[in-house]
């Protein structure tokens, strides 16, 4: 399993995902490396370069590092992805 390799905060982005989806993304993170404290849940992040930046999306998440920082935007690059499972009945599970 790749860990996340990180300093100070891992920005979350959560755009009203849904809490079972948010709450699997969390664990997920935690089982790739990033401590529960360090994590900030933000629609809008305050990251510096070199942050690291996570989108969750229904069946992934993408993480990021941010590059640069334009007019108060963030601009990142894909360092990899984490493939989010469910089960036959719709709810996620571990990956294995």
């Amino acid at each position: 399993m790749q860990k996340i390799e990180y300093e100070g905060k891992v920005w979350v982005l959560d755009n009203n995902n849904p809490k079972p989806l948010l709450d699997h993304a969390i664990h997920t993170l935690q089982r790739h490396g990033v401590r529960r404290e360090d994590m900030e849940i933000t629609e809008v992040p305050i990251a510096d370069v070199g942050s690291i930046v996570v989108e969750i999306w229904p069946y992934e998440l993408v993480i990021g590092k941010v590059r640069s920082i334009r007019n108060q935007s963030f601009i990142s690059g894909t360092e990899f992805t984490i493939e989010l499972k469910l089960d036959e009945h719709g709810n996620y599970v571990d990956e294995t």
